[in-house]
């Protein structure tokens, strides 16, 4: 066993440490901002090519701006919090990273069905899954609950 005693409390995993959760909700907010602002600039070049598909069919490729954004995002989702750092750009910059309680890494998959279920609680709660990190241990979201899944910070 690799335990640890730290002011007198033994911790046995990094997720035991109270101190990996300070300040990870406010962080958490920031990193997505940072994440949807990139998803935003990554989405102008695929705007551009879909735009002219649309002229070359005559309009008929301009449905693809329905699925576009959430195509780009999930895209994103998958190959930066399905890497092996288990961490968006954002999470990165605000030194965070999801880890999953049973220890398993974050997959591709993993990552995009924590994504879509983030997005489905924002449309069924709007921002009010931010209050359940208020009296959830860990400050862990709605989505983090049903998947088993914490937010951390790699900095401490």
């Amino acid at each position: 066993m690799n335990a640890r005693v730290l002011d007198g409390e033994i911790i046995t995993t990094r997720q035991d440490d109270v101190r990996a959760y300070d300040g990870v909700r406010t962080r958490r907010v920031l990193a997505f901002v940072i994440d949807y602002i990139l998803v935003g600039l990554l989405t102008i070049p695929f705007a551009i090519l879909v735009l002219l598909l649309g002229l070359l069919t005559f309009g008929l490729g301009w449905a693809l701006f329905g699925i576009l954004v959430p195509l780009v995002a999930l895209t994103y989702v998958w190959f930066t919090l399905g890497s092996k750092d288990q961490a968006t750009t954002g999470m990165k910059l605000m030194s965070l990273r999801l880890e999953r309680l049973d220890g398993r890494p974050v997959d591709s998959i993993f990552a995009v069905v924590h994504s879509v279920l983030f997005w489905a609680g924002n449309v069924i709660l709007t921002p009010l899954i931010l209050l359940v990190t208020l009296f959830a241990d860990r400050k862990r979201t709605l989505h983090d609950l049903l998947l088993g899944t914490v937010v951390i910070r790699t900095d401490r």
